[in-house]
């Protein structure tokens, strides 16, 4: 009887290990050593939503945008209710393109935010993060993906 309560015991604990290991895998990016988790937005319907009407972002948080293909792909801020720094990364990660401190668009029409160069991804984080980070063109991207295979 000892044993079987000494198995379930061991088994019960290592359910618990398992959960808590699962619960702390999120998918990051880091650039520089700074990482975030990120949310990860892949089809154009969750492109259009991105980060609207949320009144905060932690700290350490933001939204990955994965496309298709490369491109120049503008952002605006409509309906966001925070101020963000944008950044664009081409297909190597390599950052192309960095607006910092992109203000809530307040009225219409919004601002488009457009890169010079071509990207793959688009990361949002909070207002402040680029500067606050040294983040600057060419810096290149790591990512901790569970969804996608990490390339680089």
């Amino acid at each position: 009887m000892k044993k079987i309560g000494f198995a379930l015991s061991v088994l019960m604990v290592a359910v618990m290990i398992q959960s808590c290991a699962q619960q702390n895998e999120s998918d990051q990016v880091c650039i520089k050593d700074n990482c975030v988790n990120v949310e990860i937005v892949r089809n154009e319907e969750d492109r259009r939503w991105g980060l609207m009407e949320r009144d905060s972002l932690e700290a350490d948080a933001g939204m990955l945008f994965i496309f298709d293909q490369s491109g120049i792909y503008p952002f605006w801020m409509k309906d966001t209710l925070i101020p963000l720094d944008i950044i664009w990364m081409d297909y190597a990660r390599n950052v192309v393109y960095i607006a910092e401190d992109v203000p809530p668009c307040e009225e219409d029409p919004c601002l488009s935010y457009n890169p010079d160069k071509e990207a793959l991804y688009v990361l949002e984080v909070n207002a402040g993060y680029a500067a606050e980070k040294g983040l600057q063109l060419g810096d290149t991207a790591q990512f901790q993906l569970r969804t996608m295979e990490n390339k680089k």
